[in-house]
């Protein structure tokens, strides 16, 4: 089912959803299950399954350096398929611009036909750590919009070479990314929201926000996108703090800012344990005012451990 169908089909009620990484290459999926499995009991009728692009790294060979290319965790699709038949449930892989080209796209959009999966969220992806910007695959997309429009191309039939009379078209439901305090890259809050209404304007039908800690920036980014003309489900996205170092690195990374009492209360912190709890009972005071104001969806980054997923949800739903 489509995530616009499972929002429409709770007929107002918020519905709870997580993403999860797939295991590094040579781990076994058990651990991933070992995650899914205590979240089960909240029925999440998706799960998001994340995809990383190719990373250089460097080998010595033959007294020279030599470039390799490597991806640290393979098999988004395949994770997907697996997770929807042991828990019959939705996935939605993200499909990414960075790293792929538009014919090992279109591959995996058939394969995920073929699967019978219905949803993908559709992202830019970041630039590799070693550049400054994000530079495109060979071939591959510049931007989210440009990957929208393939799958949406794709729905029609429009294949990226032929137009074919498909007996069985796809009809993928397209997510994208929102940014209430902005992407990074973007010089104004405004100039982003029309980046974000073109990528509707291609054919998304939902939008996941990145993680937030103050709820008024949440709000806001609601408004102004309705004020900008965008009218689909806008999904938060959140992100329980979970060690000190996020005090520096979450900011850093995303750009975002944290609320000065949420930094004095993981300041005062004196274990990595009392860390995460601050964490939990931020995140479900955040998700409360979230339900309370009738969100679609609480949509929770989980980042491979579920345990404080869990505890949040337990008070919820």
């Amino acid at each position: 089912m489509k995530i616009t169908e499972h929002i429409k089909k709770a007929n107002g009620k918020t519905l709870f959803s997580f993403e999860v990484i797939p295991p590094k290459k040579g781990n076994n999926i058990q651990e991933l299950y070992n995650n899914i499995n205590p979240l089960m009991e909240f029925n999440p009728p998706f799960i998001d399954v994340t995809t990383s692009r190719e990373e250089y790294v460097y080998v010595e060979k033959e007294g020279l350096l030599d470039r390799k290319i490597t991806r640290m965790r393979p098999g988004t699709v395949g994770i997907c398929a697996a997770i929807k038949h042991k828990y019959d449930v939705d996935t939605v892989p993200h499909v990414l611009c960075g790293g792929f080209s538009k014919e090992e796209t279109e591959y995996l959009l058939v394969d995920c036909h073929y699967l019978g999966i219905e949803n993908v969220m559709a992202l830019r992806g970041d630039a590799m750590s070693h550049q400054k910007y994000f530079v495109p695959s060979k071939g591959g997309h510049n931007y989210a919009k440009e990957l929208v429009a393939q799958i949406q191309n794709l729905n029609c039939g429009k294949y990226l070479h032929e137009v074919m009379e498909a007996a069985s078209k796809a009809d993928f439901c397209i997510g994208v990314a929102g940014y209430p305090e902005k992407h990074l890259e973007a010089p104004s809050l405004q100039t982003d929201l029309k980046r974000l209404k073109e990528k509707i304007d291609a054919g998304a039908d939902y939008v996941v926000t990145q993680m937030f800690f103050d709820n008024q920036k949440y709000f806001e980014f609601v408004e102004a996108a309705k004020n900008a003309g965008i009218h689909v489900p806008i999904v938060p996205g959140i992100k329980p703090m979970a060690v000190q170092r996020h005090l520096k690195l979450l900011p850093q990374v995303f750009k975002i800012d944290l609320p000065e009492t949420l930094i004095n209360s993981v300041e005062k912190c004196k274990t990595s344990k009392d860390v995460r709890q601050v964490g939990i009972e931020w995140a479900i005071q955040q998700s409360k005012e979230l339900l309370a104001a009738g969100v679609p969806v609480l949509h929770y980054y989980s980042m491979g451990k579920s345990d404080n997923i869990h505890a949040i949800a337990k008070e919820l739903f």
